[in-house]
């Protein structure tokens, strides 16, 4: 079983016993963000201090005037670490230590950008902006990707690249001081996180765009005042789900080509996504055509327990035989998984073939045991 460690560049660079962690842990590659979105990050290795805070999403790799002139949409560059290419010193460093490392690159999850361009961002049907998630039907975020993409790995030696928020955001994200947990039941969060931008109305032909918007706003104050927290399902028009469904899977599609078209061909691609087709998100939902760009396809495990199992048995049976099925893991979570090891092996069993742990950097002495536990289970799977 393939793992692959997440890290952030100052984790790589700040920490001088990382690169040993790293081998300590055994992972195939460590995968470095070299386009992120804001966070505070901890940094429980860090003799200095005790986390960084990016205040924006930034590349970590130069930006360059010649790449990014004209553009509306350009990635910001990061003063909270000194180097003027962490991401590539990163990668370069664990190169040289004989840890392949692969590039992870978040894509539309941009608050910055969306703050200033809201034009270009998902807006649900009471005319609301998001402003962390830029909207892949829009022509200048397609571009935007690209060049991010292409910018990230000039030059750089990558095992792999994984593709985060390769798709659209929705209305269920931490954003600030998140007030909206336990509101929303499923359904509610699936329809506001339909995208009503010009953009999207132009890929629904035949349809009125106005009238679209209503019917969602109506659909959504329904379910709200059926005082079901659970209700997953809502009474949209089958040919009207169908057509905002088609219209999204195509502008997703059209913004992982633009991604892809930027890469050498032969780069191992691996795709975070869920097998729900109207899932929104970091991971978001594969379109029918997804899969088989990628050689891996990551889904969301952080929530230990049978539905992530059957997720990843349904996963296998759904993704072409050649199409890896990856698992996604956390150690730094508020509750840490009870029996790690354990948890492993049951994904293993159900179809996963990689490992993928968050976080080297995040994970300190605390929950170190734990990412030794997963890779134990790990290398005793195929």
């Amino acid at each position: 079983m393939k793992v692959t460690g997440y890290a952030y560049s100052w984790d790589v660079l700040g920490d001088p016993g990382f690169v040993e962690r790293a081998q300590d842990l055994e992972v195939d590659e460590v995968a470095v963000a070299l386009t992120y979105h804001s966070a505070r990050a901890a940094t429980p290795y860090s003799a200095e201090r005790t986390s960084v805070i990016a205040r924006t999403a930034a590349s970590y790799r130069p930006v360059r005037e010649e790449a990014w002139q004209g553009r509306e949409l350009r990635p910001s560059t990061p003063d909270w670490v000194a180097q003027p290419d962490s991401g590539g010193d990163a990668v370069r460093l664990l190169n040289a230590a004989g840890i392949p490392a692969a590039a992870w690159l978040v894509l539309t999850h941009n608050s910055q950008l969306g703050t200033a361009f809201p034009q270009y961002t998902v807006q649900n049907c009471f005319g609301e902006s998001y402003p962390w998630a830029l909207c892949p039907a829009q022509p200048a975020v397609r571009e935007y990707a690209a060049t991010l993409t292409a910018e990230a790995v000039a030059g750089l030696e990558l095992s792999s690249v994984i593709l985060e928020a390769c798709g659209p955001l929705g209305a269920v994200h931490q954003h600030q001081h998140e007030k909206t947990d336990g509101v929303w039941a499923p359904a509610v969060a699936r329809l506001l996180s339909i995208c009503c931008c010009d953009a999207c109305a132009e890929g629904r032909p035949g349809l009125d765009a106005a009238e679209v918007r209503e019917t969602l706003r109506a659909e959504v104050r329904r379910l709200l005042g059926t005082a079901d927290l659970t209700v997953t399902e809502d009474r949209l028009p089958a040919a009207l789900k169908d057509a905002v469904l088609a219209g999204r899977q195509h502008a997703t599609d059209a913004l992982r080509a633009a991604v892809l078209a930027e890469l050498e061909p032969g780069t191992r691609i691996v795709l975070h996504g869920a097998l729900d087709p109207w899932v929104t998100g970091a991971l978001p939902g594969l379109t029918p055509t997804a899969a088989g760009d990628a050689a891996v396809v990551v889904l969301q495990n952080w929530a230990p327990g049978q539905g992530s199992v059957d997720a990843v048995a349904a996963a296998r049976r759904a993704l072409p035989e050649d199409v890896a099925v990856g698992s996604y893991l956390t150690a730094v979570a508020a509750s840490p998984v009870p029996d790690m090891e354990a948890y492993v092996s049951e994904l293993g069993k159900a179809g996963a073939a990689e490992l993928h742990l968050y976080h080297l950097g995040l994970a300190g002495p605390g929950r170190w045991p734990d990412l030794h536990a997963a890779t134990a289970a790990a290398r005793s799977l195929p």
